[in-house]
């Protein structure tokens, strides 16, 4: 079942974890290029080619997520960044956004699956709202769509915005409502308790067969080099609408650093 929060109770990250999300991300990022030298995948996993959209998170470019595209593209598939330069936050970026989903659509004729990393996957969710028909799936890695201004958890992201003009009062209010809600196209949220960055309980779906919620050890910052994300990541390429299910541990050390439900859900 999913774990449910009264949004009073939900708190910042503490101190600790915000101090050493630098640090951790960093051996995190030590992690990834053994991984890539040593993990030799099966015939059975190479990608179908289907195209694969990555967005980065809040102040990130498409810098940040190189070494995730670079593993995606090596899998077998069409890898696209989201090419604006710094995510600033900005709500135009959602019709910006559906422009090029169109297009990415167009060249390949086929669904597009979206990845969203923190503030990139709350645009990932949403563009899976308005264009269902041409998403194939959803993966968001840290991404605190659950309250991006409420108080004691996220709200600290919206003052900032607002303060830096980024964002204004007059924000549409139709779509801060919009944003917890979940997406009609299968759905898989990747989060780390040991966030430092923003509060766990807000990257969480309400489980159900279509919408999945993946724990894994690690930082925020390190989560686009994680390799047991890198792993879950290649998982749920092979799926679409028609055939997703649950992802489900494999072996002994996935059971120690992933949690994830044990039952298969098919559609």
């Amino acid at each position: 079942m999913t774990e449910n929060y009264n949004s009073e109770e939900i708190k910042r990250p503490s101190l600790a974890l915000g101090l050493t999300e630098g640090i951790r991300a960093m051996m995190e990022l030590g992690c990834y290029v053994p991984y890539r030298i040593f993990n030799h995948l099966d015939e059975k996993e190479s990608g179908d080619g289907h195209p694969v959209l990555i967005l980065p998170g809040f102040m990130a470019s498409d810098f940040s997520t190189i070494p995730l595209r670079s593993y995606i593209h090596k899998l077998g598939y069409k890898v696209y960044g989201w090419g604006e330069g710094r995510n600033f936050a900005l709500t135009d970026y959602i019709e910006m956004l559906t422009q090029k989903v169109n297009r990415i659509y167009q060249k390949h004729g086929e669904p597009i699956t979206i990845i969203g990393w923190s503030l990139g996957g709350i645009y990932a969710r949403q563009l899976g709202k308005y264009n269902p028909e041409i998403v194939r799936q959803i993966i968001v890695m840290g991404s605190p769509f659950k309250g991006i201004y409420q108080a004691n958890n996220a709200k600290w992201m919206y003052e900032l915005l607002k303060k830096s003009k980024i964002v204004s009062d007059d924000v549409d209010q139709e779509l801060i409502e919009d944003i917890p809600l979940p997406a009609n196209v299968p759905t898989t949220a990747i989060f780390t308790k040991e966030d430092g960055v923003v509060p766990w309980e807000l990257c969480l779906e309400e489980e159900d067969q279509w919408h999945q919620n993946i724990q894994v050890r690690g930082s925020h910052l390190g989560l686009g080099v994680n390799p047991f994300v890198l792993q879950i990541v290649a998982n749920r390429l092979l799926f679409d609408k028609s055939n997703w299910e649950y992802f489900v541990t494999s072996n002994l050390i996935e059971d120690i650093f992933v949690k994830a439900h044990a039952e298969k859900t098919m559609i």
